[in-house]
């Protein structure tokens, strides 16, 4: 192969005036070559074009492009085992190289990394786990993890639910274990955060939004389909499954989150692989940069808005909760969490309640029908038409009738002494 300085050489004698014969033999060249650069000096600067080379895989080309249409998720290793099933007889190395090609072809997409300013951003997700009893059976678990932008430091926790209030009350800990609020929290579509899209603006859950201005971050949501933007989260879910979850002998969920947030502390004194620092030695630079702690924890309970019925009751999942008769007609919110229900009216409580086991109950405070056989003007607009019908000049004894109300309701079995 020819190199530029020959060429050069074979330009300079020519305009020496020398012929081609006698420069070939001074560079030691045939009289084609000579030509063939004087005629074009360009040429060495051009690719050669390269010549196809037919292999085994050539047959089955069609079949991996037709899969990889079907899904670009799809493996070297998943589509390798499929083509030898079919026949192919050649090596992995080039099937890999094959589906590389075409997903790079598919793929033309260029990234600019960036580095998340200290304190700056967070990222939350959800992962799913799975853990199998000694007797065969299968439960889900949830890896909730939220991952610091700058530092990388992590706080994971696997819960039981990926409920709404299991969701908040992760963030409280983990911001609880950060010692800050980051100033921005950004997640996936999930719908624990986003609702969707109305008037041009993202539509979040109403509760995380309440958590969002209690503890003064902002919630953003990833676009669709770009998991790239959600790197630094993602990674680290395989980084636990890999480490600290594949091979790990599971007992009870209290272990084995003492087992993960030891191993994850551990981690902080590694030398990570893309700021080429310690984890810890990071953190302590972004400390600083976190928002204060609230001085009251967060509220994370479930938020039910019920009206209150003629019967004094409010519903809620199959069953019936007692409430003052002076709030009939009122809108109520029922706070929902760990078994309890407590009633609030304009933000000041009512009564609290524990959920009953099953359905079709009634639950009640005695003091609240006590309060309304003292009610005298509440009776006498409810047995005004009555008495005046009757000529009667006493009136019904309130109690009774409320009794003989409560007890004529189908299908619900009446809960005492849950006054709490």
């Amino acid at each position: 192969m020819k190199t530029l300085e020959v060429v050069m050489d074979i330009v300079y004698w020519k305009r020496q005036g020398l012929s081609r014969r006698q420069i070939a033999k001074k560079l030691g060249i045939s009289r084609d070559t000579v030509k063939k650069y004087l005629d074009d000096p360009e040429a060495i600067t051009r690719e050669k074009p390269k010549r196809e080379r037919r292999s085994g895989l050539d047959q089955y080309r069609a079949n991996i492009e037709a899969w990889l249409a079907e899904d670009l998720g799809y493996k070297a290793t998943w589509i390798y085992d499929r083509l030898t099933a079919m026949g192919y007889a050649g090596g992995y190395d080039m099937v890999k190289r094959v589906v590389g090609g075409i997903k790079g072809e598919r793929l033309r997409l260029a990234y600019m990394r960036f580095e998340t300013e200290p304190g700056m951003q967070a990222q939350v997700d959800f992962g799913e786990f799975k853990v199998e009893g000694p007797d065969g059976s299968s439960k889900k678990l949830y890896l909730f993890s939220m991952i610091l932008g700058y530092s990388r430091r992590i706080y994971a926790e696997l819960v039981e639910r990926c409920d709404q209030v299991t969701f908040l009350d992760c963030h409280v800990r983990a911001f609880a274990f950060f010692g800050g609020v980051p100033r921005e929290i950004l997640y996936d579509r999930m719908r624990n955060v986003y609702l969707g899209r109305l008037a041009g603006k993202t539509r979040f859950n109403p509760s995380l939004v309440g958590l969002a201005v209690h503890y003064g971050f902002k919630p953003e949501v990833a676009p669709a389909y770009a998991a790239w933007v959600k790197g630094k989260v993602e990674r680290p879910f395989s980084f636990i499954r890999e480490g600290f979850w594949r091979g790990y002998d599971f007992s009870t969920l209290e272990a084995a989150n003492r087992d993960l947030q030891a191993w994850v502390r551990a981690k902080d004194e590694r030398i990570h692989g893309t700021t080429r620092e310690k984890v810890s030695v990071r953190f302590e630079r972004e400390r600083p940069f976190l928002g204060a702690l609230s001085r009251h924890a967060f509220d994370t309970s479930e938020r039910i808005f019920r009206k209150v019925h003629k019967d004094c009751t409010v519903r809620f999942e199959g069953n019936l909760y007692v409430v003052p008769h002076t709030l009939v007609g009122s809108q109520v919110t029922l706070r929902v969490k760990s078994s309890l229900v407590r009633i609030f009216h304009d933000d000041r409580l009512v009564v609290t309640y524990a959920i009953p086991q099953g359905r079709g109950h009634l639950v009640q405070d005695t003091r609240f029908f006590e309060a309304l056989i003292r009610d005298r003007e509440m009776n006498k607009k409810k047995y005004a038409s009555r008495m005046r019908r009757k000529g009667r000049a006493r009136m019904v004894p309130a109690y009774a009738e409320v009794q003989v109300q409560m007890h004529s309701m189908d299908n619900y079995q009446r809960v005492a002494e849950v006054g709490l």
